[in-house]
């Protein structure tokens, strides 16, 4: 059995203390769908206690340490340590609808002279199915204590993508339009999800070939980052460079793959 270091067991530990809320919250939602009130208020609580739990018990581990999380922001702490970056409700609107694909996803970034900092620790938990994916850095990328690879694909025809669609408030509907335009005839299949977290971890184990989305935080997607690249694959902006941040851009894939779908996207965005 693969062991984690002691670092992925503190991240693990508040995982776990904060799913079995989550799980409870989560059955609640089917009940509250019917009341005058409706669950949007119930899941922003959950969303707060769950971050509330994680932040207490990776602050015990590591005191003086700073946070960027969703829901509590940026919480400064020494400098010339790690920061936690947290996501304690991933794929909220599937939560508040009854939908059981969401999961907590923790990162540690490490900070660098260059002032960007880079993510050595990630862990992409989700409390349903009680899977564990998690990466560190020059370690690879595992799922439990089985190894994870991405994909073998080599032909788009044959390949699964999954994406996020821009909604109410968010995103470019224009711009995600033309790739779906130009993605959408190339490949087997287009998926939508609803949690980044989850959508890079399962690139990182082969269920998808690949993956595209922009307008997303950092604690949408540093962890899963990390496992995409421990899991042997690419994460890029759309034009195949590492300006993901900057410029908000994500795509995700194996190797195989990664030349022929970013050109298909930088495409789109030139059209």
């Amino acid at each position: 059995m693969v062991s984690h270091s002691g670092l992925l067991t503190v991240m693990e530990r508040a995982a776990r203390k904060a799913a079995p809320r989550l799980r409870r919250d989560f059955n609640e939602v089917a009940h509250l769908q019917v009341s005058r009130k409706g669950p949007a208020d119930f899941v922003s609580m959950a969303d707060r206690r769950a971050e509330r739990t994680l932040y207490e018990e990776l602050q015990k581990a590591r005191p003086d340490w700073g946070f960027l999380m969703e829901e509590g922001g940026e919480i400064a702490g020494d400098p010339t340590k790690p920061r936690w970056i947290v996501d304690p409700l991933d794929g909220t609107s599937n939560f508040l609808h009854g939908v059981p694909h969401f999961a907590i996803s923790i990162a540690v970034e490490e900070p660098r002279p260059n002032g960007r900092g880079e993510v050595t620790n990630a862990l992409v938990y989700q409390p349903l199915t009680d899977e564990s994916f998690w990466a560190e850095k020059g370690r690879g990328a595992w799922l439990q204590d089985a190894r994870l690879r991405v994909s073998a694909r080599r032909e788009l025809a044959d390949s699964l993508i999954a994406t996020g669609i821009p909604f109410k408030g968010h995103g470019d509907f224009a711009q995600w339009s033309r790739i779906f335009g130009a993605v959408a005839p190339e490949v087997a299949g287009i998926r939508r999800m609803g949690a980044a977290s989850l959508d890079l971890a399962w690139v990182a184990a082969g269920r998808f070939d690949g993956y595209w989305e922009s307008d997303l935080s950092p604690w949408d997607v540093a962890a899963g980052i990390l496992l995409v690249r421990e899991a042997g694959g690419f994460v890029t902006d759309f034009r195949g460079g590492d300006r993901m941040l900057e410029r908000n851009e994500f795509l995700a894939v194996n190797d195989a793959l990664h030349s022929r779908l970013h050109k298909l996207v930088a495409g789109a965005l030139r059209g």
